[in-house]
Formats: structure tokens, C-alpha cells, sequence
């Protein structure tokens, strides 16, 4: 563990580490379309429900009220998309924290990609056989 980090604490902590995160995807060539151009992401109303996703997530605080998983069904994403959603997710908190809440998130973001992509493909491959 890095000692000159701290782990993951206060409501702050989790507004950072998601605004170092969507500052990431911003200037991501793959997902930057996907959420700016495709989805055209209203920031403002967007970023303070992922603070409230990921306290709930992290801190247990009910404060995050929604379906997450059926925004991302209309969206053009496949398994690379959520991948390099992960990498960016495990990059960005490796550079900001340290710690046993820190690793706990790690895993949650992975567990939440590889649910949403098999999820969707699923979706996706139901309604190839369709049409």
C-alpha cells in the first residue's frame, strides 16, 4: 500500500474520484463518443448521481435511486467498451487512493462491467435471433 495516500473516506473523496474519472473518459477516443456524442451526457444532472451511485456503493448510503443498467442498454457499447471502461476506472483510483475501501471499489467497478457487458450481450444477441 502506498503510504502517501489515503484510502477512500469522506463524500469529497468519492466526488473526486469521479470527476477525475469522467475527466478521463472525456478524453477517451472510444468512450468519449459514446457518451458525449451518442448519449449526449448532461454532466451537470450526470455527475451528481454518480456521486450518489458510488456512496451508496461504498458507504451504504441509500442516497442513489435508479436503474443504472437499463441507461446503458440503448448505447452502442460492446465487451471493449466496458474494458477500457475498467482499465480507466482501476487507473484513476490507483493514482488518487490506497487502501482496503479503495480495492473494494476496484472490484465492485469490475463486477458491475462484467455484468453490464454480458448483460447487453445477451440483450444484443436475443435480438439478432429476432429479426
Amino acid at each position: 500500500m502506498d503510504i502517501h495516500k489515503a484510502d477512500i473516506r469522506t463524500e469529497q473523496d468519492v466526488e473526486l474520484m469521479v470527476d477525475s474519472f469522467y475527466a478521463k473518459v472525456n478524453q477517451d477516443p472510444l468512450l468519449s463518443y459514446v457518451f458525449n456524442d451518442f448519449a449526449e451526457v448532461e454532466w451537470q444532472s450526470h455527475l451528481p448521481k454518480m456521486y450518489q451511485f458510488w456512496s451508496t456503493l461504498i458507504f451504504g448510503v441509500q442516497s442513489y435511486k435508479g436503474n443504472p443498467f437499463a441507461a446503458h442498454v440503448p448505447l452502442p457499447v460492446d465487451k471493449t467498451h466496458f474494458e477500457r471502461w475498467l482499465s480507466l476506472f482501476e487507473e484513476n483510483m490507483d493514482e488518487l487512493f490506497a487502501g482496503e475501501v479503495a480495492e473494494h471499489t476496484k472490484l465492485r467497478a469490475k463486477s458491475i462491467a462484467y455484468v453490464f457487458s454480458s448483460k447487453l450481450a445477451q440483450i444484443k444477441n436475443h435480438e439478432l435471433k429476432i429479426n
